[in-house]
């Protein structure tokens, strides 16, 4: 099956089944683009760690299905916590369903607004100990709709390390429309922009100068070394 929906034979999965029609996590990636080091197959998530081979990046991906009630949750928290920590090098992407907001304007036409302030303060809370952040967003709020649209939340994110956003400036995560299933598919793009070479400004004084010459002349045999 995950070769069919792939396309091609260098394809690797990992998954966890689901319980009746729940809980189930499939990863699949390339073999050409991502090498696969470790993993580990937890409660609620599958961890794949491994080089990016463009760039000989090593890459922590945590993908998540959270359960919905609070204390497997802070099990599942606490969990990926010990991993960050045991890892503190590379670069982290933690996605999925996380099944809590952040904010209340990130669920409409539920009510239970006490307990939403705890969870989501719990839930901001363990974000800020793994010191990661949601890259930017592109596209509708909300990942969950309702069938018949009488509610809507914000669930599914990409958690990202800063040191991600740092290597890849240019990351963003794009809500995608909704398709067989209640929840939007999310993608997660690094758009790299080559705005040519940099422009060279002199000012007319510097030609007058007779040290001039010979400092460009330095310059750029010093560069030409490197290069």
């Amino acid at each position: 099956m995950c070769q069919a929906l792939w396309e091609n034979s260098d394809v690797r999965w990992e998954a966890q089944p689901s319980v009746n029609s729940s809980g189930g996590i499939l990863c699949v990636w390339s073999a050409k683009s991502f090498k696969l080091e470790r993993k580990i197959n937890g409660v609620g998530f599958i961890m794949l760690v491994g080089k990016w081979r463009q760039e000989t990046q090593t890459l922590y991906i945590i993908n998540i299905y959270s359960p919905c009630d609070i204390q497997s949750k802070r099990v599942l928290w606490d969990n990926i916590k010990q991993l960050k920590n045991q890892n503190p090098e590379g670069l982290w992407c933690i996605l999925g369903d996380f099944n809590s907001i952040r904010t209340p304007v990130e669920r409409v036409g539920v009510c239970n607004r006490g307990v939403e302030v705890n969870n989501s303060r719990e839930f901001n809370d363990w974000i800020a100990e793994l010191e990661v952040e949601e890259a930017p967003w592109v596209g509708r709020k909300f990942t969950w709709i309702r069938p018949n649209g009488t509610a809507r939340s914000k669930l599914d994110r990409f958690l990202v390390s800063p040191e991600w956003l740092t290597k890849w400036p240019g990351t963003s995560q794009y809500t995608l429309d909704r398709n067989f299933s209640d929840h939007c598919p999310l993608l997660l793009r690094s758009k790299y922009v080559d705005w040519g070479p940099k422009p060279f400004r002199i000012l007319d004084c510097w030609l007058f100068d007779n040290s001039f010459k010979k400092i460009v002349h330095e310059s750029w045999s010093s560069n030409q070394h490197r290069g």
